[in-house]
Formats: structure tokens, C-alpha cells, sequence
């Protein structure tokens, strides 16, 4: 299980929004595979040096995207980042995207929850909100 502090999950949403207001829109995750799908706002759950919420508007040449990782499994301050990251995500790299609107109605109904908790099944995600000091 991977936990996101909820203000880095809302930030990551506000600056999708805000890259695809001035930059014309959503990034689709598959690299154009799906065209028209998963084309609007929301996050992305990236598996790869890490794993971690990558926001998804348009950018601008050169400019990144919003990147925050799960507290478990940062490269940064996580010596065991890379056995973390097989145990949850898998060996392969890989994206999920994440709805916007479906984030925000979980966060709507739950105000005293502070944290994002994603637990990985053999086939899908659980979603979870906590709250945790």
C-alpha cells in the first residue's frame, strides 16, 4: 500500500487544470493509443524510478509536469525505493490514470481524511482515504 499526502493530490490536480487551460487540454497516458480516452482532468499513477502522481495537462515545450511520490516509495528518501516499487506496482513500468471528478467526490466526502492510500490487487487499484496525523 502507497500513501499521497492529500495537498500534493490536489495540487497535482490544480496544476493539470492549469497546464491544460493554457496549454489546450489533457495528455492522453497511452501515448495516443486510445485516442478521446482518459483525455481530461484527473492524475496519472506512474510506476517507473518510483512511483508517483504526475499531473496530466499539456505542456509546454520543455516544461514538466507536477510530480509527487508516494511517501513509501521515493527515490529520494527511500533506500528500498526500487523493492517497494515491485512489491506494489509490479517489475514493469506502467500508468494508470485517475479521474479528477471521481478524486474529488471521495475527498468531498470524507473532509477530515488526509491521505490517499492506493493498494495494488492482482488486478486492480483500491483507493482509499485515511486520516492520519
Amino acid at each position: 500500500m502507497l500513501s499521497f499526502p492529500l495537498y500534493n493530490v490536489r495540487a497535482v490536480i490544480d496544476r493539470g487544470r492549469t497546464d491544460a487551460k493554457s496549454h489546450g487540454g489533457f495528455r492522453n497516458p497511452y501515448d495516443g493509443l486510445h485516442q478521446g480516452s482518459d483525455e481530461q482532468p484527473g492524475l496519472w499513477l506512474v510506476g517507473d524510478h518510483g512511483v508517483y502522481l504526475c499531473s496530466n495537462g499539456k505542456l509546454s515545450d520543455g516544461a514538466r509536469p507536477l510530480v509527487v511520490h508516494a511517501e513509501e516509495c521515493n527515490p529520494d528518501t527511500c533506500d528500498d525505493w526500487f523493492e517497494v516499487k515491485r512489491r506494489t506496482f509490479g517489475g514493469d513500468d506502467g500508468v494508470e490514470f485517475l479521474d479528477a471528478a471521481q478524486l474529488e467526490a471521495m475527498m468531498a466526502a470524507c473532509p477530515a481524511a488526509t491521505y490517499l492510500r492506493v493498494a495494488f490487487n492482482a488486478d486492480s487499484l483500491q483507493l482509499t482515504l485515511v486520516e492520519r496525523p
